[in-house]
């Protein structure tokens, strides 16, 4: 069926797209004829595809990915796509609207896209109040939400702990995990917050505030596929140094080898992070590495290039405890979480 839709939908530009998207899924998932519809062509439940990670009980491995649903608006809709969690975000203290348009761009002979969109999002409050109203009607299907914080791009790197403690602060009651992003290429000077020194300062912050809770929860890092070996023996130091519960690798790459696209057509798109196929390799190196470094205390959700059963099992037999799909959603259309769920359980 996504067959027929993806002409349409890869004529408009891919934020158009994207925004009629998620309206058809909303207006699909308000009715009941509709939404049982949708949960019969695209869950699968199945107790055999439970998984407890991060003491948390998932009702299966697959995930959506920070990015798709910023601002927590889409929940009730991607619930009946078959997900077994989604995560909300990358939310900022205040709204800002992100990068100038164009900033999201499809490269269909890669299966990839490049986006700058710059942590565009309506701020920590609406969606602390979205994720409030959904918890009070009930979240359906034992969806597992995450919360991804980040810092806005006016908030010089010296108080970006700030920003991070405030919209934990705010979303500890409405998420059941957290992920600290400091890997995106699109707000400027972010990365730097993955170096050893800053890192560990602001991980030991946020959990300082975690373990004053009365039930803590788990904090987990995003971190870029671009880093080396010896920084991720770092990240391997940091995240046993200050008890982090995981780490989900990877996020997009500022890299351009190897792509099938022209380099006039990707210098026009410009700068940006690339994700999809070509970070899939890559993002399961990093999965391996960081398993052996780890051990098998940490949990990791591996994301990178996942848009069939065979790379999503690429990533679970490198050592990832979860998975999640953004860009191989967009390609293969909505019945991938059911097809790499059906491999999964057999």
């Amino acid at each position: 069926m996504y067959s027929i839709f993806k002409p349409l939908l890869f004529a408009l530009s891919p934020e158009a797209a994207h925004r009629i998207t998620f309206q058809l899924l909303d207006l699909a998932a308000a009715f009941p004829p509709t939404r049982w519809l949708l949960r019969a062509l695209f869950c699968l439940p199945d107790k055999r595809l439970e998984k407890k990670v991060l003491g948390l009980n998932f009702p299966n491995a697959v995930g959506l990915a920070a990015g798709f649903d910023k601002d927590g608006k889409h929940i009730p809709g991607l619930a009946c796509l078959g997900f077994g969690f989604v995560e909300v975000g990358t939310v900022t203290p205040i709204a800002q609207e992100g990068n100038p348009q164009p900033r999201l761009f499809r490269l269909p002979q890669d299966k990839a896209l490049i986006n700058r969109m710059g942590f565009n999002n309506e701020g920590l409050d609406a969606l602390a109040k979205r994720l409030k109203s959904l918890r009070q009607m009930g979240v359906p299907n034992g969806l597992i939400i995450g919360g991804n914080i980040g810092k806005n791009k006016l908030t010089p790197n010296e108080e970006a702990a700030n920003d991070y403690l405030l919209s934990f602060e705010k979303l500890f009651p409405w998420v059941d995990y957290f992920v600290v992003n400091v890997s995106s290429p699109n707000t400027p000077g972010l990365r730097e917050l993955q170096e050893k020194e800053p890192l560990t300062r602001l991980l030991n912050l946020l959990q300082d505030k975690n373990r004053a809770q009365k039930l803590p929860k788990p904090i987990l890092l995003k971190i870029a596929p671009d880093l080396t070996d010896s920084q991720l023996d770092d990240i391997a130091d940091i995240v046993r140094e200050t008890g982090l519960a995981g780490v989900i690798a990877t996020n997009t790459t500022i890299s351009r080898e190897g792509l099938k696209t022209s380099n006039t057509q990707i210098e026009a798109m410009g700068m940006g992070g690339l994700s999809g196929v070509p970070v899939r390799e890559r993002a399961t190196e990093v999965i391996r590495y960081l398993r052996a470094k780890l051990g098998k205390e940490v949990a990791i959700i591996g994301v990178g290039g996942i848009d069939s059963a065979l790379s999503a099992q690429e990533k679970l037999d490198a050592g990832a405890d979860l998975v999640q799909v953004y860009t191989g959603l967009i390609y293969e259309g909505p019945g991938l979480v059911r097809k790499i769920l059906k491999e999964i359980v057999l």
